[in-house]
C-alpha cells in the first residue's frame, strides 16, 4: 500500500520514503500495472481518438491540440486511423470500446448504423470533430466543410472568374470532401456559373499525384476553365507542379485554390491560396469538453451536449 501511495504522490508517504521507493522502481524497472489501478478506480486513464490519417498534417495538428491539454491532465489518448472508411471506424471502436475508454473523439459525423448503436450503449462522453452533422451523437467541435466549399467559389467569382473546376476525389469516403464539393456545386449554381465540371480522380487521402492527373482530364474535358478549386492543399500542389511543367500561368491564365492551409500551401511558389481552419484549436476544445464531462461524470451529473462553432477563413495568395 505505501508503494502504491508513493506513485500516486499521496500526501500520506513522506518524500524520504517516496524517494526510497522511486531508487527502486527505476533500479528494478518497475511498471505498475494499469488493469489493477482500473478495477480498483473504475477509470482506465485514456480516451479513444480516431482520425482518417495520420498522414495528413491537419489532423496530426487536431491530435497536437489534443495532447496540450489532455496530457497535463494525466490523461492519455489511444489512436486509431480510419483510412477514410467507415466500415474500418467501426471495427476500431468494436476493438476500442473493450478496452472501455473514458471518452471518444471522433472525426467526422458520419457513422454507420451498428457503429451509433456501440456508441450509444457505451454511455460515455462523445465528441464528434471537423464537421456539423445533422444528427451529432454527442458533443460537437466542428465547421461547415460544405460553407468552406462556397466561400471558395464565391471568393473566386469575386476575383473574375467563371469557368471554375473541382478536383476531388473518386469516391465518397472522405465525407469532408464531399461536402466541399457539394458546396462548390451550390455556389456555382447560385451564381450561374457553368456547371458539372468536376474531375473525381483517385481514393483519399488526396495527394500531390492525383492532382497531376486531374489537371490533365480537365483541360481536356474543359480547355476554358480559368479556376480550380481542389479538395485538399496536396492535390492542390500536384496541379501547380503541372502547370508549371506545361507552361500555364498561374494565375493569368488558371487560378487555383486548396483547402487546409498545409505547410507546402505558405511555402511553395507561387504560396497557395486556401481555406484555413484552427486545426490544433478544435483538438483543444474537443479535449476540455472531454476533461469537463468527466468531472461532470464524477460529480454524479451528466452533461447537456455541447456545440462549438470553429470559424475558417479564405487565405488569400498569389495563385488566385
Amino acid at each position: 500500500m505505501t508503494v502504491s501511495r508513493a506513485l500516486r504522490s499521496d500526501a500520506l508517504v513522506s518524500k524520504q520514503t517516496r524517494d526510497r521507493i522511486l531508487t527502486a522502481v527505476n533500479q528494478t524497472g518497475y511498471v505498475p500495472d494499469a488493469t489493477a489501478r482500473m478495477f480498483a478506480t473504475g477509470r482506465t486513464g485514456f480516451v479513444a481518438v480516431l482520425v482518417p490519417s495520420l498522414n495528413n498534417s491537419n489532423f496530426a495538428d487536431t491530435v497536437r491540440g489534443l495532447s496540450e491539454v489532455l496530457d497535463p491532465a494525466g490523461v492519455q489518448m489511444l489512436l486509431g486511423d480510419t483510412e477514410y472508411t467507415l466500415s474500418r471506424e467501426e471495427s476500431l471502436i468494436a476493438t476500442l470500446l473493450q478496452r472501455r475508454p473514458e471518452a471518444i473523439i471522433l472525426t467526422g459525423g458520419d457513422h454507420t448504423a451498428r457503429t451509433r448503436k456501440m456508441l450509444a450503449a457505451a454511455n460515455i462522453p462523445l465528441v464528434e470533430t471537423w464537421d456539423i452533422p445533422k444528427e451529432p451523437l454527442g458533443h460537437l467541435v466542428g465547421f461547415s466543410n460544405r460553407e468552406a466549399g462556397a466561400a471558395m467559389v464565391r471568393y473566386l467569382h469575386k476575383r473574375g472568374r467563371r469557368r471554375i473546376a473541382f478536383i476531388g476525389g473518386a469516391t465518397n469516403t472522405d465525407t469532408r470532401g464531399s461536402e466541399r464539393r457539394a458546396g462548390y456545386q451550390h455556389a456555382v449554381h447560385e451564381l450561374r456559373l457553368p456547371v458539372g465540371r468536376i474531375v473525381a480522380l483517385g481514393k483519399p487521402s488526396a495527394s500531390m499525384s492525383h492532382g497531376a492527373k486531374a489537371l490533365d482530364l480537365m483541360l481536356a474535358r474543359w480547355p476554358d476553365t480559368d479556376a480550380v478549386l481542389c479538395v485538399s492543399d496536396l492535390s492542390a500542389f500536384g496541379v501547380l507542379a503541372e502547370c508549371q511543367r506545361r507552361g500555364i500561368e498561374v494565375p493569368n491564365r488558371l487560378a487555383l485554390a486548396g483547402f487546409g492551409d498545409f505547410e507546402v500551401a505558405r511555402c511553395c511558389h507561387p504560396p497557395l491560396t486556401t481555406v484555413a481552419v484552427d486545426c490544433v484549436g478544435i483538438g483543444r476544445r474537443a479535449a476540455h469538453i472531454v476533461l469537463d464531462a468527466l468531472e461532470a461524470r464524477r460529480r454524479g451529473e451528466v452533461p447537456a451536449p455541447e456545440t462549438t462553432i470553429v470559424e475558417f477563413h479564405v487565405v488569400e495568395r498569389e495563385t488566385a
